[in-house]
């Protein structure tokens, strides 16, 4: 992803392009007030310049000269700041706000676009630090945005250029076709806001998103498509009581897998209570519902290294609900020190590897392996983290060398919307039905260190075209 190119040529408009706003577009709000809001959580901004943007904001409704007061004022208060220190700062917005108010229509939008070999294009009046973040996650080609004064990577205080509003923003993307070879006339431009009418027909194939009634029905007089994208629910109340009592459910179930474990005498006997109870008590108490298809892919082939996609905190439930018993997971040394987890650790038998030394995968993986030895399953998640959007990160190749060290087929299991309901920056859970499709065990006998990488980048499209074609993945799965 490039931001706001400036080429030396220009050439024959051929390419099509996908061109959204940000703003009410491609995130439910605004990410100025998500910036402000994390600032001032942090004391970031002092009294005074809280009262100035405060404001200028209260001018915005004015139309151009008021929302550029407001950004200029802005950015007036990041004078001084590193330009790097900034962008880190949108990194971490990204990831703590907003990631969260994407819309899944809109997400779903731009892969189909990518799909089709489309060129993607944010044009937004927000700062570059607002939107690069989540373009990168997006996978976004280019952004046209406001940028920020700088002199030797610290910013001045003023804007470089204009306020790409209304009519400025229409000229920069005409700008950007002109440079990139975009053909307009079978180009996409979607937006919400009455300020982008130009912007909107800039290009042949306008959308109105989520329209006021003024957009609306200009929309209507030039037959402009409008689509409806849904707001993300604010959680509330009933929301934090069932998170509690999805993690009540959790604590139960490893004090009753405990108490027959003892009774027993057997550690497999609490670690498998403990994890199906686990995971059908903390669901149901939370209200989520797993619609899964290709269940039985999951009993196929055992021992197996189980591995899944990274939204939410929700996939360890998932994970617990669905392979149920003799499996356990992986985790840091380090956990083995902390106690309650430590305990948790033991009783579950979770594999703990010393990561220190990354060069040295087969010796880190060896307490891993003696677990699929000992005929327990391995859940993981390849991506390593929490994705900040659907799209399915970049897999490491841990998971895929202890299924080559341990001989053990691979069993992916595909998790579609997790994020709608607990996405990775919030700790509160929200009701509804998550869709799980398990795919056929994968064998690793041919599988060597030489054709490794072309077996994961194998593995992880079957993750990325499951998701992109969700109604022919479950139709597939049901008919094997």
């Amino acid at each position: 992803m490039t931001t706001s190119p400036q080429l030396r040529t220009r050439t024959e408009p051929t390419r099509i392009a996908a061109i959204f706003d940000f703003d009410g577009t491609l995130i439910d709000g605004y990410s100025a007030l998500a910036a402000l809001a994390d600032r001032a959580r942090r004391g970031d901004i002092g009294p005074s310049e809280a009262l100035k943007l405060v404001a200028s904001g209260a001018k915005v409704a004015m139309g151009q000269a008021g929302i550029e007061d407001f950004m200029r004022t802005g950015v007036l208060a990041l004078r001084g700041r590193p330009v790097a220190e900034l962008d880190d700062f949108g990194r971490r917005l990204t990831r703590t706000a907003l990631g969260g108010r994407l819309f899944p229509e809109a997400v779903r939008l731009i892969a189909s676009h990518q799909k089709r070999g489309h060129l993607v294009v944010i044009a937004s009046s927000a700062l570059s630090f607002q939107v690069d973040g989540l373009a990168e996650e997006l996978g976004v080609d280019r952004v046209v945005c406001t940028r920020l004064g700088e002199q030797g990577g610290v910013c001045t205080g003023e804007i470089d250029g204009e306020v790409l509003w209304g009519v400025a923003k229409a000229n920069a993307v005409r700008s950007l076709a002109a440079t990139e070879g975009i053909d307009l006339e079978r180009s996409y431009s979607y937006a919400n806001g009455n300020e982008d009418i130009e912007f909107l027909a800039t290009a042949g194939h306008p959308t109105a998103v989520n329209p006021g009634s003024e957009l609306e029905r200009v929309a209507n007089e030039r037959s402009w498509a409008i689509q409806r994208f849904t707001n993300r629910p604010r959680p509330g109340a009933s929301d934090a009581a069932r998170t509690v009592a999805a993690y009540s459910g959790l604590l139960t179930s490893c004090c009753v897998g405990a108490t027959v474990g003892l009774l027993n005498r057997s550690r497999r006997d609490a670690a498998n209570l403990t994890f199906a109870l686990g995971g059908d008590l903390s669901l149901s108490l939370a209200g989520v519902r797993l619609k899964i298809v290709g269940e039985h892919n999951l009993w196929s082939a055992r021992p197996a290294v189980f591995i899944f996609n990274h939204q939410s905190l929700l996939d360890g439930f998932i994970a617990l609900k669905l392979i149920r018993s003799d499996f356990t997971g992986v985790a840091k040394k380090e956990m083995g020190r902390v106690p309650i987890l430590a305990q948790f650790a033991w009783l579950t038998n979770v594999a703990l590897v010393d990561r220190a030394d990354s060069q040295k995968t087969k010796a880190t993986l060896e307490p891993v392996v003696e677990r699929l030895r000992q005929g327990y399953s391995i859940a993981i998640a390849p991506e390593g983290t929490r994705s900040v959007t659907p799209r399915v990160g970049r897999f490491k190749k841990g998971a895929f060398h202890l299924a080559m060290q341990g001989r053990v087929p691979i069993v992916p299991i595909v998790i579609r919307n997790a994020g709608d309901l607990q996405w990775r920056g919030s700790r509160l859970i929200q009701s509804g039905q998550i869709d799980v499709a398990v795919l056929p065990p994968i064998g690793v006998e041919e599988w060597t260190r030489a054709n490794l990488d072309d077996k994961v980048a194998g593995v992880r499209s079957l993750f990325i075209d499951a998701l992109d074609g969700w109604d022919a993945t479950v139709a597939s799965v049901r008919d094997r």
